[in-house]
């Protein structure tokens, strides 16, 4: 038998704030692991004469300071990846087996893309299980 998880989108954003913090509470609900994953990516700016060598180092640092904002508030097991590719293939790829993933949204418009962002509009239409967009504030 297979270990049961969600997976959590992190980006350091307000909405994948709220969404980690649902997801934890979440995983503990049911028992289950949480998969806490941030994506990297050895892009350079337009222009830029370098690449940054820096990107997984700051990406584990953006995602331990999200889960220390809810590891002592949840009682449930937290892995941590942090993971090279784009964004919402990684997200898909880490999902493939969860029971849900859950991402956080980036605003409000009339556009599904705006409201949602890419990657959560990509992972909604790709994504193997179900995907629980969580808003970035309460209210709007």
């Amino acid at each position: 038998m297979s270990q049961r998880y969600l997976v959590a989108g992190v980006d350091g954003s307000a909405g994948g704030r709220r969404a980690l913090q649902w997801a934890a509470a979440e995983a503990q609900r049911r028992g289950i692991a949480l998969h806490a994953v941030i994506a990297w990516r050895w892009d350079t700016a337009p222009g830029s004469d370098t690449i940054g060598g820096n990107e997984a180092d700051e990406a584990a640092r953006v995602l331990s300071v999200e889960l220390a904002s809810v590891a002592s508030n949840s009682g449930a097991a937290i892995e941590r990846y942090v993971l090279e590719g784009r964004p919402s293939d990684v997200l898909i790829k880490a999902a493939g087996a969860a029971d849900l993933l859950v991402l956080g949204s980036h605003g409000h418009s009339h556009r599904l893309q705006q409201v949602l962002g890419s990657v959560t509009e990509d992972c909604i239409r790709g994504a193997a299980c179900p995907v629980v967009v969580i808003p970035a504030r309460n209210g709007g």
